[in-house]
This record gives C-alpha cells, sequence and structure tokens, in this order.
C-alpha cells in the first residue's frame, strides 16, 4: 500500500509516465486508507475524473473488457443499466483507438443469461444490452451482440472482432485466462494515466518454490511502454483536424 500510495502520489506530479502494479491479497490490504475492492476501483477514484473506469485484459488474442468488475455475482443484474453499458462501450471503444491504435474498432458483446436470454424465456436482462448497443450505434460505435458467451469463445468468434465486452467479472476472465494465465495483461482503460499489471494473483500456492512464471509481469511492462508511445501517436495524429463538409444534394446538384 506504501508502494502504490508513492507511486500514485508521483504520477500525479508527472514524475511517471505510467505505473506497472504487482498482484495484491484484496483481503489483507484492507484498511482505513484501503476500502477499495482492487486496483481498479483504486485508480479509478485517483484518476477517474467522474467517468467510468474499464477492466480490460489484453493478449495476442483478445482483449476482453468487463461492465461489472469486483462486485458479487448476486449484485451483477440489479446493477446492469442501459447507460452503465453504454458507458463501458463508449471507454472501451476510445480506448481501442488512444491506447492500441485501432481505427475502427470492432466490438462484440457477450449477453447475460444463458444463451443470451433465448428470446427472454431465460431472463430478460439482454433487452437492457439491445437498448444500451442500439444507442452505441447511433453514437457511431460499431459493436455486435448480445452473444451467447459459451458459444462465442468455444467456435472461436472472438478472432473476428478487436474487442469482447463481457458483463460480468467471470465470464470474461476464465476464457481470457484459460488461453493466456502467463502471458495476459490487465489495464485499465478510460483514465488520464496508464497503469497495467499481471493478469493473475498471489498465487502463495506456488510462492518460494522458483516455479512461477513472470511473463505475465514482463508483458504487462511492455504493454505499459507501447500505450505510452501510441498515447503519444494518437495526440499527434489527432493534432489540427481537417474540418468535414457536409454537402447536400439539391434540384440535381450538388451544393
Amino acid at each position: 500500500f506504501v508502494a502504490l500510495e508513492r507511486a500514485t502520489a508521483d504520477v500525479k506530479k508527472g514524475a511517471l509516465h505510467a505505473i506497472v502494479t504487482a498482484p495484491i491479497n484484496k483481503n489483507n490490504i484492507q484498511s482505513e486508507d484501503f476500502k477499495f475492492p482492487g486496483h481498479t476501483e483504486y485508480f479509478e477514484h485517483h484518476f477517474g475524473a467522474g467517468a467510468p473506469a474499464l477492466m480490460l485484459l489484453v493478449n495476442d488474442v483478445m482483449r476482453v473488457a468487463v461492465v461489472t468488475g469486483h462486485i458479487a455475482i448476486k449484485d451483477v443484474a440489479p446493477v446492469l443499466t442501459e447507460q452503465l453499458i453504454l458507458d463501458k462501450l463508449t471507454v472501451l471503444n476510445s480506448s481501442l483507438k488512444k491506447d492500441f491504435r485501432v481505427v475502427r474498432p470492432r466490438i462484440a458483446i457477450l449477453g447475460l443469461n444463458p444463451h443470451a436470454g433465448d428470446g427472454g424465456v431465460i431472463g430478460d436482462e439482454e433487452g437492457i444490452i439491445v437498448a444500451a448497443l442500439n444507442q452505441a450505434e447511433k453514437n457511431g460505435i460499431f459493436c455486435v451482440g448480445p452473444y451467447p458467451a459459451d458459444g462465442f469463445f468455444g467456435a472461436g468468434s472472438f478472432s473476428k472482432f478487436d474487442a469482447v465486452l463481457a458483463m460480468y467479472h467471470d465470464q470474461g476472465l476464465i476464457p481470457f485466462k484459460t488461453v493466456s494465465m502467463d502471458t495476459g495483461v490487465n489495464f485499465t482503460a478510460g483514465l488520464s494515466v496508464i497503469r497495467t499489471s499481471p493478469d493473475h494473483g498471489t498465487a502463495y500456492d506456488i510462492a518460494g518454490q522458483n516455479i512461477a512464471s513472470e511473463e505475465s509481469f514482463r508483458q504487462a511492462l511492455y504493454n505499459a511502454y507501447d500505450i505510452y508511445a501510441n498515447r503519444q501517436w494518437y495526440t499527434e495524429i489527432s493534432a489540427n483536424p481537417l474540418k468535414v463538409e457536409h454537402r447536400q444534394e439539391r434540384s440535381g446538384r450538388i451544393e
């Protein structure tokens, strides 16, 4: 916690370009000064500027974000709203452009219920998701869904998209970690600062045995540098954009 506070203070005063956090035990770290479910919520509190932070897991195969992060399963459905899903979609779309150089992001959205609700037979939350997708499309975001999560990952459909938005933590992280437990990176999108971390936990069960892999932490370092460079690039190419001309066709003439 002391190291986390120091790094946060340093990045606020401009002494650091990014923060790479190590895993924490979310139970042990709780105190009067740290009352957050995890790092994501901690950084959202310090650097969110009113906008929601987004947990985004990244590897060479897929990018998976979650609408709800460190909350109990029983609280997921009541928390899901059209506005929350739309806000997370907006953050994800923006991050793909600024942080990963994806010019026209293609985003897949997962349903909440088994079989994405089967048309309302197994829950009606998919109606909220569809409403959010429709509004996102009106806002210029290319998104498709909601997909049943099991078939989506089982069929490898994620390879057709630049990112996937899952409704809750394990829905997205279980398939992600299945394919990249030792190489995945957790990135907190939507913040003014860059924060990455390994995608695994403290792994007390193998501590001190010299068998833990350092690869995920190494990739977190690389990703922090790449995202910093990508943001610099995005700022440069977005400066002084050309004005868009709107033309209308009237009486057979284009004016």
